[in-house]
């Protein structure tokens, strides 16, 4: 009589694979493929509302036409020039912040597993107030200082957590260590800054899509057209490794490899994110686990975590834009308050589990 497989690799088995021929397959979930249909429907209605709606309204249909090339000056203007930049940088900031939620959680096993988390984002905002207020830099400059800000943070995160490997639990901890020190020394940085300086920087650790254009969307675009590669190829052996260590190097999968490929390329996406808009909060921890949710799978659900992830940014940001007309508020405070929220929910339901 056979042992019964674990209900995780029962899970992680399921679905439909898809020969395309000369030994390439394409593995396929039917509620996963359904889900991710779903959110570019629903992403694709967001999105013509948002370029449609605002101080100066333009019909859907004109918005159609404005895309395609046929509209008139002033709606090209309104559309292409203003409105469109924005939804694109904030489509693409909640792509890659849920892909890279999605990774961290795996590998770390832990749904608090997160960029917000680990200290990756405390560790973009060090490095952008250092460029900002220490070295007087703007614009472009305290976006590459985000960049290699949330890299460093990201190697010594890592150089510390590693003994015999990397351990999802011990990641978190040091993540968490860090994240202190680095909140400490950017409340000492504001504290030392000009008023203005510090107003400034401010609205930029809140995270805002107010006045992105090209500039911020062009640049998050190509790294994610390499970053994004990359990840997915990996997902098959994420999938695998959220069985355990040891049953994924059974099945042949080098652990640590894999675990250090996907890490760099999710610490790149979330500083690349944080460099178009700021550090958005709780999109890389609640958008891989509604994903997980709608789609019921164990595995990694790359792809619905950062539809989910743009689809929370996109209604964050329409929010932020008409709930205090005129006035706009960083999509920051929407995102923050939604996650608030959904962290408390998840602390609630973990610790009643244990409890079970």
């Amino acid at each position: 009589m056979g042992v019964p497989a674990p209900r995780a690799a029962e899970r992680a088995r399921a679905g439909r694979t898809l020969r395309l021929g000369r030994g390439v397959s394409l593995r396929v979930e039917g509620r996963g493929l359904a889900v991710c249909a779903g959110l570019l429907l629903v992403l694709a209605l967001g999105v013509a509302v948002s370029l449609s709606t605002g101080d100066y309204p333009v019909p859907v249909p004109d918005v159609v036409r404005t895309l395609l090339g046929r509209g008139e000056r002033a709606q090209e203007f309104i559309v292409l020039g203003l409105r469109l930049p924005r939804v694109v940088t904030g489509l693409l900031v909640g792509l890659a912040l849920g892909v890279a939620g999605a990774v961290f959680q795996l590998v770390t096993r832990n749904p608090l597993g997160s960029p917000d988390v680990i200290g990756f984002t405390s560790g973009a905002v060090t490095g952008a107030l250092v460029v900002l207020l220490v070295l007087g830099g703007g614009g472009e400059r305290t976006a590459v200082g985000a960049l290699v800000g949330g890299g460093v943070t990201a190697l010594v995160v890592y150089l510390l957590a590693h003994r015999g490997g990397v351990q999802g639990y011990r990641l978190i901890l040091v993540g968490i260590g860090l994240t202190a020190v680095l909140q400490a020394v950017n409340s000492y940085l504001l504290t030392r800054a000009r008023v203005e300086e510090a107003q400034q920087a401010q609205l930029w650790i809140t995270g805002s899509l107010n006045g992105r254009g090209w500039e911020q969307a062009a640049p998050l675009g190509l790294g994610l057209a390499v970053l994004l590669p990359l990840t997915l190829l990996a997902g098959r052996s994420l999938a695998v490794l959220d069985l355990g260590d040891d049953a994924a190097r059974a099945l042949g999968v080098h652990v640590g490899r894999t675990r250090l490929v996907v890490l760099v390329t999710a610490t790149a996406m979330t500083a690349l994110a944080a460099m178009a808009a700021g550090p958005v909060a709780f999109v890389a921890l609640a958008a891989p686990q509604v994903a997980r949710r709608l789609t019921g799978s164990v595995g990694p659900g790359l792809v619905a975590a950062g539809l989910t992830g743009s689809l929370l940014v996109l209604v964050s940001d329409f929010a932020a834009q008409r709930l205090f007309a005129p006035t706009q508020l960083p999509v920051g405070v929407l995102t923050g308050a939604v996650g608030g929220v959904y962290l408390a929910w998840l602390l609630v339901t973990q610790w009643r589990r244990g409890r079970g």
